[in-house]
């Protein structure tokens, strides 16, 4: 079984930053593709970002693109979602997510296998 527990979240204004680690535990991690995933109140779950197991490729959805940037250190067994230039619509709980592989549909939920908690991330204006 795999265990996933985010940190970082918390309240900033627009404009500031974040940055959210996930600690993974219960696998060896290096061999896992990595995804962060948000969800508004009232809406449904989002892609983010995803990272393949070296830290090789990553993709990010169009609304985060050039302002968020995904990342791991296998050594660590993290992997990290560094947020920049926050805006009040990246308001939601932020959730990591483990899959075997990273394919085509990297950006669809159901393609992971585990989910941490979540992590609420607020962004004020």
């Amino acid at each position: 079984q795999v265990q996933l527990v985010e940190s970082g979240g918390g309240l900033v204004q627009a404009g500031g930053s974040l940055r959210l680690s996930c600690a993974v535990s219960g696998r060896t991690f290096r061999t896992l593709a990595m995804g962060w995933f948000r969800q508004a109140a009232g809406k449904e779950r989002e892609f983010a970002a995803a990272i393949n197991w070296s830290g090789g490729n990553t993709y990010y959805a169009g609304s985060v693109k050039g302002r968020f940037t995904i990342s791991r250190d296998n050594a660590k067994n993290t992997v990290y979602l560094q947020m920049n230039s926050l805006k009040p619509e990246d308001t939601a709980v932020y959730f990591c997510a483990a899959a075997s592989t990273l394919g085509y549909n990297y950006d669809v939920p159901e393609r992971y296998g585990y989910w941490g908690q979540g992590t609420q991330v607020t962004v004020s204006s």
